[in-house]
């Protein structure tokens, strides 16, 4: 739903800002979706043409000078048949953007002769379709003031989402009636004056299914002259996007977007006969306005004269007896329409109109006559005419609804304190009735709201969306008998958490032997006099584990010697690096062999999985950290990975340059033939207990999800650095560039060749950005990246590639 911010004030009286009420519309539940300031005709001014020469090389051409109020006038070549000296026109100067022909102009030379900007024509505003000249204003209009101002397009139009019960809200008059409710305003939306009519309507109505059609009004209006509409009627049309026709047809329109009051006008003399309101007959079919034939069923309700089929009621009229400048006589019909009907018929045909969307959710029934009347006024003042008296057929009064509502409901539904006088004063600035105080009231719901609200659960809403959602407070949920302090010690928590992590993984877990074989833990930095076993339960069992590494590689080899060559296993266990209580290490650790990735592995006739590399590990490895509560954002990559590990194809995870959080990467074929394991192998060890413990917070509330409304940006960057400099140094110094704007860093591609020079590698990065309050200019974007390059220069020695 689209309107204009003039056309909510001819409702609505307010000073309150267009920001106050953008925010207001949300708060009520009227979301905004889109705001257009129309900044885009603020360049535009009033400028007058002092002299007009013929152009030296075109005949159609004319080369004019242009007073635009600065006093330096401008030479600009126009083409339009009017342009002549002395007009008052509005005129684009050089670096405007056009609308409507999607151009922004710049100097140019038009047959040789220079051109600084241009004289617009009403299309070019998008104020009509006139392209036949340039904009011809009084002579006293105010040179070199805003022509937008001038001619009313600086105009903001806002768009609204309704969601399907807001009915009521198809029409201006019904937005700012809730506008005013919620204090913003006074409404003074005008009433109809009813027209005296020069004897009965010609024409009858006869309803044949009257679940299909409620009510019926029809009027003749006779010796119309259909021309334009007025410009203001016009333009309010454009700027909703509504193309102005003809000023019954722009009547109509205006009166569906004002009071939510669909309406159609036949032309008279091409219907034939008294009209019948009937289901169609299978088969029968119609030619719409959008000049489309439909076929129709015997579930579809249409209105019909001698001829057939003039209109698919509620929907669209037939192009047979559509109104044109030859039409002088006319008939106004303003009918009520069964809901599921229009709604039903819409989807099976597949046509969408500004009718349809209204009537299928229920129009306010009160309004039918109205609706008529107020189409008849205009009318009767843009085209002229005599009226007839209005036939009104099967309409009975609305009978409306009255609720028990007992004022303790709003705190029981939603928890707030409202106090039964501010709940009478919302129902009744909403325009229910309201009989009675104290506990319970009588309230009486309006014929607008009668298709949504039904009872005592809807008229809670209402107070609660006028109160102010916002002045709800929010309350922690009480806690009922549970124990408040923790249990469970941190590593104890760590480690659950840990092996769910890696299980989810598609990791089986392993529990295997504390002790190992000597020459295993001197292979995996162990082997020291204080870890040996003074009584070995097995000789092979000599020393403590400094690592779970040895014992998963062998679990693994087992399984592949009896035939299970794919295998992912875990385990969560200490690891001891000497003989005293802070020695002992928890970790979490595993190994996945042949192609056991996450995504499973094994042969298939698509093909054979690959074999497991560097990647799955350190996948695995950041998993575990991270269900363990650690920071995987700020941890580093880095080399110097343990001497088990092959060394191109393992890193380090740090977090900071001091503490070490694990590491991962393929193993050593030495570690392998040490160990006589065999094939594809990668494993991690992670350190659960050496993660910072999280601050203590106050509450166990957690913190409100914010989401940027802002569109995320990408940008491509590729340096030049030295062959020897790590990824992650580039990462780093990009992402200290803006930690409030780059949300990410990926490293997309690597390139070395002569073209660098020697000893210089390429890395490419993609950089997400990430706008939180505004968004971002191309200045912005070019300060961002000027930042970027600096801080990859001063700490990887990078430059931009060529």
């Amino acid at each position: 739903m689209k309107f204009t911010l003039s056309w909510l004030k001819e409702h609505l009286d307010t000073d309150a800002s267009l920001d106050q009420i953008v925010e207001r519309l949300t708060n009520i539940g009227l979301e905004v979706e889109a705001v257009d300031d129309k900044a885009q005709f603020k360049p535009f001014v009033i400028a007058k043409v002092l002299t007009a020469e013929q152009h030296p090389d075109a005949d159609r051409l004319r080369v004019l000078s242009v007073d635009t109020g600065d006093g330096k006038p401008v030479q600009v070549v126009c083409g339009a048949p009017n342009a002549r000296a002395g007009l008052v026109g509005a005129f684009a100067a050089p670096g405007a953007y056009v609308p409507g022909i999607d151009v922004t102009l710049s100097v140019g030379k038009i047959r040789g002769v220079e051109s600084h900007g241009m004289m617009c024509s009403e299309r070019e505003l998008q104020m009509s379709d006139a392209h036949t000249g340039i904009i011809d204003l009084p002579e006293d209009a105010p040179v070199g003031t805003s022509f937008a101002a001038y001619a009313g397009l600086d105009d903001p139009v806002i768009e609204i989402g309704l969601t399907p019960d807001r009915a009521d809200c198809t029409g201006v008059a019904g937005i700012a009636r809730d506008l005013a409710a919620a204090g913003l305003g006074t409404l003074m939306t005008p009433g109809v004056e009813p027209a005296a009519g020069d004897g009965a309507c010609p024409v009858k109505v006869t309803i044949e299914d009257a679940d299909l059609c409620p009510g019926f009004a029809l009027r003749m209006v006779r010796g119309v002259k259909n021309g334009p509409s007025p410009a203001w009627m016009q333009q309010r049309l454009l700027a909703i996007g509504l193309r102005p026709i003809n000023a019954l047809v722009d009547i109509t329109n205006y009166i569906t977007m004002d009071r939510g009051r669909p309406l159609h006008v036949f032309d008279a003399g091409k219907v034939a006969g008294n009209l019948v309101v009937r289901r169609a007959r299978e088969g029968e079919k119609v030619l719409a306005l959008d000049e489309r034939e439909y076929e129709l069923t015997s579930e579809m309700c249409v209105i019909a004269d001698d001829n057939g089929v003039e209109s698919i009621a509620g929907i669209m009229g037939g192009e047979h007896s559509g109104c044109d400048e030859n039409t002088t006589d006319v008939l106004i019909e303003s009918a009520l329409w069964n809901p599921m009907n229009i709604a039903r018929t819409g989807r099976d045909l597949g046509i969408i109109t500004d009718a349809r969307y209204r009537f299928e959710r229920g129009v306010d029934p009160q309004f039918m006559v109205d609706g008529m009347e107020m189409a008849t006024e205009l009318v009767l003042d843009f085209c002229g005419g005599t009226p007839s008296e209005p036939e009104v057929v099967g309409y009975e009064a609305y009978a409306p609804k009255v609720i028990d509502f007992p004022f303790t409901e709003v705190k029981r539904l939603v928890g707030i304190e409202v106090t039964s006088q501010e709940q009478i004063d919302i129902f009744k600035r909403l325009g229910f009735g309201v009989e009675g105080s104290g506990v319970e009231a009588k309230v009486t719901v309006p014929s607008w709201r009668m298709y949504d609200v039904e009872g005592k659960a809807d008229l809670v809403e209402e107070v609660m969306r006028i109160h102010g959602e916002n002045n709800i407070d929010p309350q922690p949920l009480r806690s009922h008998g549970a124990v408040n302090a923790k249990i469970l010690t941190t590593l104890q928590i760590r480690t659950r958490l840990a092996k769910r992590a890696l299980a989810v993984r598609g990791m089986m877990e392993s529990v295997s032997w504390s002790f190992i074989p000597a020459e295993h833990a001197e292979l995996f930095g162990g082997g020291s006099a204080a870890l040996k076993l003074a009584n070995p339960i097995a000789a092979d069992m000599s020393d403590m584990r400094p690592s779970l590494l040895p014992g998963l590689l062998a679990a693994a080899q087992r399984n592949a010697d009896q035939g299970v060559g794919d295998v992912a296993l875990f385990e969560v266990a200490a690891t001891y690096e000497g003989d005293t209580p802070d020695a002992q290490r928890r970790v979490a650790g595993g190994i996945r062999r042949g192609t056991a990735a996450l995504t499973g592995g094994g042969r298939h006739w698509a093909g054979n999985g690959e074999a497991v590399g560097v990647f799955d590990a350190k996948a695995d490895a950041l998993a575990a950290l991270e269900a363990c509560g650690a920071p995987v954002a700020n941890l580093q990559i880095e080399r110097g990975a343990p001497g088990w590990y092959h060394p191109g194809r393992s890193g380090v995870i740090k977090l900071g340059p001091k503490v070490v959080l694990g590491h991962f990467g393929e193993f050593h074929p030495r570690t392998l033939e040490a160990l006589d394991v065999s094939g594809a192998l990668c494993g991690f060890e992670v350190f659960i207990d050496a993660i910072p413990e999280p601050k203590k917070k106050p509450t166990r509330t957690k913190p409100k999800l914010e989401i940027s409304p802002f569109q995320m940006l990408r940008r491509d960057y590729a340096f030049v650095v030295d062959r020897d400099t790590p990824a992650a140094t580039l990462v780093r110094a990009v992402s200290g560039a803006d930690k409030k704007l780059i949300t990410n860093v990926n490293v997309f591609d690597i390139f070395e060749g002569a073209s660098l020079g020697e000893g210089k590698k390429s890395v490419a990065l993609e950089v997400s950005i990430q706008p939180t309050d505004r968004t971002l200019t191309d200045e912005d974007l070019d300060a961002l990246s000027a930042k970027i390059v600096e801080n990859v220069g001063k700490s990887a020695g990078g430059v931009l590639r060529g």
